[in-house]
Order: C-alpha cells, then sequence, then structure tokens
C-alpha cells in the first residue's frame, strides 16, 4: 500500500485533480494519503473534498488523514513513497503583490512571473528555503520517497533540491503534454490527423516541438506556412485579439514552436514587453499582469465554488491528463510509460549545461525516472534556452550561499530586466524586493 504525501493541500482544485487520479487508479486506490498545509481551513476543505471523493469513485478505500502547520511535516512524510509538492510561498498577498507592484515603480511589467524574470527570481528565492527543509525531511523519515515538483519556478526549484539534498526528484508540468494538440487546433489542422507523433525536449516553459507529425507525413512545413500567414493577417489590424502570438513569433523566428503559453513566454525573452514600444502589447495581445488578476478571480471564484466542491455529496471526477497518478502508477506497476519531465541535464541535451535542469522525454518504471538522451538542440533554440538557464543557476547560487551578489547577477543577466533597466536601477529593485520579502528570506550578505 503506497502512501501520497501532498504538500500544499490546501489549493483544492489541484489536490482533486492528483488525488482524484490516484482514486481512479487500480494500483493506487489503497494509498495512505497524507494532506498537509499551513492553512488549517483550506485543509481541511480539501479533506471534505478528497473524502467525498474516495467514497462515491473508490468504495472509500484509501486512508486519508491531515496534518496541519509546519510543526506535523515529518509525520505527514513519515515513511511516504510520493511527495507531490504543491506549496506557494508567501501567497498572493503579500509576495505576489510585491512582485509586480514594486517592479512597476521602475517601469518594469511582467504578466505572469512565476518563472523567469523578476518576479521568477524572487519567488525562487522564497521557495528554495522552504522546500530545502523539506528536503532534510524526506532524508529524514522518507529517503526512498519520489519528490514529485508542481511548484514554480520549476527549474530552479528542482534544480536546488537536485543540488542541495539529492532527494530523487523529478518536476512535472502539464504544458508538454497539450502543446502539439493545442498548436494543431489553433491552426484548423487537428480533426485531419490521425496518427500524432512528436517530440518536445528543452527547459520548462520553453521546451521545443522539435518534430511533429501525422504517423510518417511531417506537419511543420504547413504549420510553418499556416503560422506566417496568421501572423500576417493579425499584424494588419494593428491590435489583435489573438490568444498566442508571441509563441508564433517564436516559431517563425527560431523555426520551432514553444511549450508554454504566450502570455508566460513574452516574459522570457527581450522583444515583447518594452516601455520604447508600447504598442507591442497590443500588437501580440500580451495580457500585462495577468498572474494578480488570475489571484484575483480564483479567490473571488472560489468563494462561489467551494461548497460545491466541499460540500458536495455527489462529487465524482474523471481522470486527468496530469502526469503525477501515471508516473506513480508505472513505479507500482513497473508498466513503463514516458512522460515529458524534468531533470538535472548531466548531457542529455549535450549544448546546454550540465547542470541545468532540462524538460526531456523520461522513461518511469519501477527503477524510477531515467531521463533519455536527446542528442543537440537545434543552436538557436539552445542558445534561447541558454539565457533563461543563466537566470536560473544564478538564482540557485543566490538562495544556496544568500549572496546579494548572485541576486544581482541573475536579475542582471534576465532577458527581459536586462533589455529594460540600467544595471544601478536593477540592483536598487532587488534590493528593494529583498526588503519587502525579507519575512520569507533568509538574510543575504
Amino acid at each position: 500500500m503506497p502512501k501520497i504525501a501532498f504538500l500544499g493541500a490546501g489549493s483544492t482544485i489541484f489536490a482533486k485533480n492528483i488525488l482524484g487520479d490516484a482514486l481512479l487508479t487500480e494500483s493506487l486506490r489503497d494509498a495512505e494519503i497524507a494532506l498537509y498545509d499551513i492553512d488549517k481551513v483550506r485543509l481541511e476543505e480539501s479533506y471534505r473534498m478528497l473524502t467525498t471523493l474516495n467514497k462515491n469513485i473508490n468504495s472509500g478505500r484509501a486512508k486519508i488523514k491531515t496534518y496541519l502547520g509546519k510543526i506535523n511535516r515529518k509525520a505527514a512524510l513519515k515513511q511516504a513513497n510520493y511527495v507531490v509538492n504543491a506549496i506557494q510561498v508567501g501567497g498572493y498577498d503579500p509576495a505576489t503583490i510585491n512582485d509586480f507592484e514594486i517592479p512597476k515603480k521602475y517601469g518594469l511589467r511582467q504578466t505572469i512571473g512565476d518563472t523567469l524574470g523578476i518576479g521568477g527570481i524572487f519567488r525562487g528565492l522564497r521557495t528554495i528555503p522552504v522546500v530545502l527543509e523539506i528536503g532534510q525531511d524526506i532524508k529524514a523519515v522518507c529517503p526512498k520517497a519520489w519528490f514529485l515538483n508542481y511548484t514554480n519556478p520549476m527549474a530552479i526549484v528542482t534544480g536546488a533540491l537536485l543540488q542541495a539534498t539529492g532527494v530523487k526528484t523529478v518536476g512535472l508540468c502539464h504544458s508538454v503534454q497539450v502543446c502539439a494538440e493545442g498548436l494543431l487546433r489553433q491552426l484548423g489542422m487537428w480533426e485531419k490527423v490521425k496518427s500524432l507523433r512528436w517530440k518536445i525536449a528543452g527547459i520548462n516553459h520553453q521546451a521545443w516541438l522539435l518534430e511533429i507529425a501525422d504517423g510518417s507525413i511531417d506537419l511543420y512545413p504547413e504549420i510553418r506556412r499556416r503560422a506566417e500567414r496568421l501572423l500576417n493577417q493579425e499584424k494588419e489590424k494593428g491590435k489583435s485579439n489573438h490568444h498566442d502570438l508571441v509563441r508564433l513569433e517564436i516559431l517563425r523566428n527560431f523555426g520551432y514552436y514553444v511549450t508554454e503559453s504566450s502570455e508566460h513566454s513574452s516574459e522570457y525573452v527581450p522583444w515583447f514587453i518594452k516601455s520604447t514600444h508600447p504598442e507591442l502589447i497590443e500588437k501580440y495581445n500580451i495580457p500585462l499582469d495577468e498572474y494578480p488578476w488570475r489571484c484575483i478571480r480564483q479567490i473571488e471564484n472560489w468563494k462561489k465554488m467551494a461548497k460545491d466542491i466541499t460540500q458536495n455529496p455527489t462529487l465524482t471526477h474523471s481522470r486527468t491528463r496530469e502526469y503525477g497518478s501515471y508516473l506513480m502508477e508505472a513505479m507500482e506497476t513497473d508498466k513503463p510509460i514516458q512522460i515529458g519531465g524534468n531533470v538535472l541535464n548531466n548531457g542529455l541535451i549535450p549544448n546546454l549545461p550540465p547542470n541545468a535542469v532540462t524538460e526531456i522525454p523520461c522513461l518511469v518504471d519501477r527503477n524510477g525516472v531515467q531521463g533519455c538522451y536527446v542528442g543537440p538542440l537545434p543552436e538557436q533554440c539552445a542558445a534561447l534556452n541558454r539565457t533563461n538557464i543563466n537566470v536560473q543557476l544564478l538564482t540557485i547560487q543566490a538562495a544556496l550561499t544568500r549572496k546579494k551578489e548572485h541576486v544581482y547577477q541573475a536579475a542582471l543577466l534576465d532577458p527581459h530586466t536586462s533589455a529594460e533597466l540600467p544595471v544601478d536601477e536593477i540592483r536598487k529593485l532587488c534590493d528593494e524586493l529583498l526588503k519587502a520579502h525579507q519575512q520569507f528570506l533568509p538574510e543575504y550578505s
């Protein structure tokens, strides 16, 4: 009987997806599930939700228990086989607000701020100390457990844990499995595809759709033709409502499509959010401050949804496309599957740094998660990835050494931040954010 510890269980919808999937998976139906959070109300809501699901779709077979607060974290983790990480350090208020509002004072605008950019850097700096504490707890009470990280910034958090603790870790994201289908749907090609085949590799939120085919037919030539036509049509309007123009522009210039959405991708590069060219925001339909608005909407929506989710006696669930339950199932049954996972590179993509976390095809079976050799990326794709990896590695170094200089260096090398601000302002911005987030950060020298 496996034990699944879910950290950040107050994220009720996400817990429903991952753990609801587990309750529908034969090898996981009898699992012991430990729900852990620091928010008592949200933890109890998730417990009610999962208890109802367990009864309705699993005949009550799973054993579910809650653990509140840091003092009970080791108990939640004890003898776990799988640790699902979905924590967010600092939450919307004050952390996310500070990540967006303080840079605005300097003229630096963001869309999501959870992966790269100044927001991604500071989210990483806040999260790494907590995740390293969790890593030490895992080594103490469940050293053989697999850590399934869903927390952003994915590459930064996963890389820090691997570098500093050696805990068996894989980062999981849902943008890989929906990438190819989403692209084909928006270009009007999906309905005719009979045998879709694709290959994706790179880094989290900037992995490349290297191959896409219908059986033996390469779909990229037609994709590029349609993307070019769509881009030209939208650009003629001046103000577009299309949701994916940034990724299509990257496709046009670099030859390959990236996994993560245009609102994300726009802030990983220096070309789209520019105070000197404000017309680009309308031209590419870039939703500035998107993540804070999502947080506000989610908070309001949860007030309306909470009763339906947590007090609905007929609540049910269908298995999602999230990798978590499939990965655990493969390890439990030794029936191999392939996923897109975030693991240490170690030469699997030779033209990316060996200590970078890469998002690549991985084999999963009873032996765990094993990254597969990809080979070199097209050089232009690797070059763009390296501009993001620079920031990731320096953020990890800053968090592990607690040196301000590495915080400054991460920000100075960030593609979007460095395109907007001079050196002195970047350093001043970092100092102001370090002060604003000091309740979540160790002391930096």
